[in-house]
């Protein structure tokens, strides 16, 4: 791996004030040359931006911060991480969840994978991968449902974890996907860019990851926003009708390579 690459790891928050300074101590720990962190605060009640912002004093150059006012949104916040992340020269830039579900001990492995990948995808439903034992049975319908049935039947999605929030990008892919399309705001985010990744032909393998439930703090994920996400998945597939492939690179660069095992069933 190139000890010269910048890579940005961007974390959102709404309240995750005794969260954050877990995960970003977990992430700093792994000593990754040219890695940072970056978080999106959205206006967070309870704090989380003053503590996002004691972290980024400790941790000059380590830790950056961006303080969202207005409207909040999951979807907004991400995509101006990622937006902050490739002005700022990211060369990959890796999502994560700020609750601690999300092991930074995969971050080295994501990073080697995006050697040869677009988009490296932390999932619950290859191989190895697994779920919080925690979880009822009805969530872990719910969440198998979303991935291997309903978004698979509307959208023909093969990724078989579409809706994770943990995902390591290089800096081609999230240029290739044009951020000003993607209009999501809720959990249906990860859907749409999971889509539109597919349909630009961009080069993806899912890894296996065991995703662990929050310690602290409650879930966002009301039966509401769950609702709302079902019924958007027509909204994206409306939206992105006339998305096409990418033309094949230069042959200077890695061309896309076959399915394989981890990508596809």
């Amino acid at each position: 791996m190139d000890e010269t690459m910048k890579t940005v790891v961007v974390i959102p928050t709404y309240n995750e004030a005794d969260n954050l300074p877990l995960v970003t101590a977990s992430v700093l720990s792994l000593g990754i040359p040219g890695l940072s962190v970056l978080v999106v605060d959205d206006d967070s009640p309870d704090g989380t931006g003053e503590v996002a912002d004691k972290l980024a004093e400790r941790n000059p150059g380590k830790v950056n911060v961006i303080h969202r006012t207005g409207q909040r949104g999951f979807g907004k916040s991400y995509i101006s991480g990622f937006k902050w992340a490739l002005e700022h020269g990211a060369d990959r830039i890796i999502q994560m969840d700020a609750d601690l579900s999300h092991s930074p001990s995969y971050i080295p492995e994501m990073l080697q994978k995006s050697m040869e990948y677009d988009v490296v995808v932390g999932s619950r439903y290859v191989q190895g991968g697994k779920l919080d034992e925690r979880w009822s049975p009805w969530r872990h319908f719910l969440s198998w449902w979303a991935n291997s049935v309903y978004t698979r039947l509307i959208l023909g999605i093969k990724t078989k974890d579409a809706t994770s929030g943990f995902k390591c990008w290089t800096r081609y892919a999230l240029e290739a996907i044009d951020l000003d399309t993607i209009k999501s705001n809720g959990y249906v985010f990860q859907v749409e860019l999971t889509y539109v990744s597919e349909k630009l032909n961009l080069r993806i393998i899912e890894i296996p990851i065991y995703f662990e439930d929050r310690h602290k703090g409650h879930s966002k994920m009301s039966t509401a926003v769950k609702l709302e996400a079902a019924w958007r998945v027509w909204e994206i597939k409306f939206r992105h009708r006339h998305v096409k492939p990418l033309q094949p690179r230069e042959s200077s660069e890695a061309q896309p390579k076959p399915a394989t095992d981890e990508t596809s069933d």
